[in-house]
């Protein structure tokens, strides 16, 4: 089987927070058309596939995506129409050759990401499949996954003093994807019913979580522990539990971390992360420690590894070479997975198998700069790996992800839901 395109383009769109990204639109041979929309992110990692701008002042304060769009309609046009391909690993090959540099800067891994997420989804239709079966990997059962929802949102995601970034319930003790949703939506509810009674701010920030004036995360904790007992939920694994993504990279300066006006080690940052998961249904951290921070980091794993998960984000970048490093040096248990992070969806592929073969957990996820492309949700499920966020159960960019995985539990009832064996 090959798949022939007989046109790739692109046109420069708004993200969810009103800056320029992409949609790509391929063409295939019978004439059916796909499209496919590119996330940005805020909070990145250094090491990130470089998101290429324009830097024109006068254009969207130097944010527009003129010339990935540029990219994609002339050099990767060129490259890709006309062509039969054989795999995906043939069209991502080409799209890497052509930008010949290792962080995908030339052609920008925006142009890049959205043209290998369109022909992923051209090789599904081609094959008659949905995108989540033909994204399982041979020998992987795929599974729905426990949502994640960020439904507090503090850090580069939100106009207030609050320094870790991200609150999430996960309803991991649900008994099925509609459930999970249901049950991330009533304590969504609920939460914006405590804030209002405690006259706190319920306006939301970029992930559609809300975003109060308090800055102490405990704070956030034993509020989240409300919501949960309020809307008739067990807060911990058994019902709804809590995840976190600190960010930590975000306020690491000087060697210290700025966590609500204190001034922290690394030491004294797992010592609180530790008092956390005592006081709290807390069941992951991600970004909990710098991404420079490795010393930091093989010490938060020796000492929470056996009891929570520890997802690497910002150090781990969804770079397979970078996951294993990681496993080798001791660092972390689980890898955050976003397709832009590394540029082509092969790549994201491979990362994923090489958190299997280590046994790390992996978790798919949004960027706080979305489009309603529902690309990740299809991932999640062919993937297996059990776990997807995609920010609150709120904000139509975040909820398409949650319905494209209602329509697909709707239409294959058979697929397991949860969290796969073995997970911290």
């Amino acid at each position: 089987m090959s798949v022939r395109f007989s046109s790739m383009s692109a046109i420069e769109v708004l993200d969810s927070r009103g800056r320029p990204t992409l949609y790509v639109h391929a063409g295939l041979s019978d004439g059916r058309t796909i499209r496919s929309g590119v996330p940005s992110g805020a909070s990145t990692g250094s090491r990130e596939a470089v998101e290429l701008r324009d830097h024109d002042e006068t254009r969207y304060g130097g944010l527009g995506v003129q010339r990935a769009v540029a990219h994609v309609n002339g050099p990767i046009a060129e490259a890709v129409t006309g062509r039969s391909f054989a795999s995906l690993d043939q069209v991502d090959d080409t799209l890497r050759d052509l930008d010949g540099t290792a962080d995908k800067s030339r052609l920008g891994a925006n142009a890049v990401v959205g043209v290998s997420m369109a022909a992923a989804q051209g090789f599904a239709v081609d094959a008659g499949q949905p995108l989540w079966r033909w994204l399982t990997p041979a020998g992987v059962v795929p599974r729905l996954p426990v949502p994640h929802f960020n439904v507090v949102n503090g850090g580069v995601h939100a106009p207030n003093a609050l320094d870790f970034q991200e609150f999430m319930i996960a309803p991991i003790g649900a008994p099925s994807l509609p459930e999970a949703v249901r049950a991330g939506a009533e304590v969504y509810r609920q939460l914006r019913s405590a804030l209002t009674e405690r006259h706190l701010a319920t306006g939301l920030g970029d992930e559609g979580g809300f975003a109060p004036e308090i800055d102490r995360p405990e704070d956030v904790l034993a509020l989240l522990t409300d919501a949960i007992n309020a809307a008739g939920y067990t807060a911990g694994r058994d019902g709804v539990a809590i995840a976190l993504d600190p960010a930590a990279s975000e306020f690491h300066r000087g060697g210290r971390y700025q966590v609500a006006g204190e001034s922290l080690s690394s030491d004294d940052l797992i010592e609180r992360y530790t008092q956390m998961i005592t006081d709290f249904p807390v069941w992951s951290i991600e970004d909990g420690l710098g991404e420079t921070d490795t010393a930091g980091w093989q010490k938060l794993t020796a000492i929470l590894g056996d009891r929570v998960q520890l997802v690497g984000d910002d150090n781990f970048v969804t770079n397979p070479a970078l996951i294993a490093s990681a496993v080798r040096a001791g660092i972390g248990n689980a890898a955050l997975i976003k397709v832009n992070q590394i540029g082509t969806v092969s790549e994201t592929l491979d990362a994923l198998g090489v958190c299997r073969q280590a046994g790390y957990g992996a978790m798919i996820s949004h960027r706080s700069g979305e489009t309603d492309d529902t690309f990740i949700a299809d991932l999640a499920v062919g993937s297996g790996c059990g776990q997807i966020k995609s920010g609150a159960p709120a904000r139509g960019e975040r909820v398409a992800k949650y319905n494209r995985l209602l329509e697909i539990a709707a239409a294959a009832a058979q697929l397991p839901f949860g969290l796969p064996s073995g997970s911290h």
